[in-house]
């Protein structure tokens, strides 16, 4: 299969990158009938998915020669030139006609480069990063931004569909990830917001979960409320997104801010409070540990507070 319709009896799909949501979003498609191929550099990542009957190979080479669409949702741009492009790389084994869909937040450049070089070999690139955490890409509830040619996007739209549940085409290669740049840049103020709200409320001695109640549902809201208070309130710093990566998406933004000579300084300040999050040991947590630098800064213990 390349050009015709997908379907489960029809189409082979590859899946690189299994971690905190890609084993889960792989596993969707699995579940819906589609075979897959899969590769992960951790190998005991992928045994949730040999369960369900995925195939496991030893390159992303591999990966691409028994499939039809490859995903690949990595961790920094690095990993995604040398996943898809590297000798060992997707494109080393594609066919004209197939697909491949980078889901990782990583360099419009990168991306715009990746269709380029795909579509000299008759491959269709695709950039399509999401929003939602590790919760979204269990539930499938993923938001989706898209960025490439239409008809392909249209052609692989009934995969995207069991992955999310708002799928955006943007606009040509590169244009989901900087949409993916504006969800960030987004996200990046408004955790301090929660964390600061919650500082505040420790403070004057309210009781945590009735204030959520209350700003939850108001103009206050937002996911980070809603999903990342909870967990801060319970002291969880599990990754649902990893710290690590949130830098690095902020540091992409930041460094696309300034080739357009354009100031945010809100994003800059959430960009170095996170730096200091990663230098009191936190990078591998999930970015609700935000909480612990802001704490750290007030001198509250915020993990004696919660116990």
């Amino acid at each position: 299969m390349t050009d015709s319709v997908i379907t489960p009896e029809s189409t082979r799909i590859g899946w690189i990158g299994t971690g905190v949501m890609g084993r889960s979003m792989c596993g969707h498609l699995i579940s819906a009938g589609y075979r897959a191929t899969v590769f992960n550099r951790t190998r005991s990542k992928l045994d949730d998915l040999v369960a369900l009957g995925a195939t496991v190979v030893d390159s992303p080479k591999q990966v691409a020669e028994q499939s039809d669409v490859v995903f690949t949702i990595v961790g920094f741009p690095h990993d995604v030139e040398q996943v898809i492009l590297g000798e060992e790389g997707v494109l080393a084994g594609c066919r004209s006609g197939m697909t491949v869909v980078d889901m990782t937040t990583s360099r419009p450049s990168l991306a715009e480069r990746i269709a380029k070089e795909a579509a000299a070999s008759g491959v269709s690139a695709i950039d399509a990063p999401v929003s939602g955490g590790d919760t979204g890409a269990r539930n499938a509830a993923l938001s989706i931004m898209v960025g490439g040619d239409a008809d392909a996007v249209a052609r692989i739209d009934p995969l995207l569909q069991l992955l999310g549940k708002t799928i955006v085409h943007q606009g040509p290669a590169g244009c989901g990830q900087h949409t993916k740049m504006v969800n960030q840049t987004l996200i990046a103020s408004g955790m301090i917001a929660v964390c600061e709200g919650l500082l505040y409320a420790t403070k004057v001695g309210l009781d945590l979960p009735t204030v959520l109640q209350s700003v939850s549902s108001g103009a206050a809201g937002s996911w980070s409320l809603s999903n990342l208070a909870p967990r801060m309130i319970d002291g969880d710093f599990d990754p649902g997104f990893f710290v690590e990566h949130f830098i690095k998406d902020m540091k992409i933004a930041l460094d696309e801010a300034a080739a357009m000579n354009l100031a945010l300084p809100g994003l800059a300040l959430a960009y170095q409070l996170y730096q200091a999050v990663s230098a009191q040991g936190h990078a591998k947590d999930g970015t609700q540990a935000l909480m612990l630098a802001l704490a750290e800064l007030n001198r509250v213990d915020w993990k004696a507070a919660k116990q």
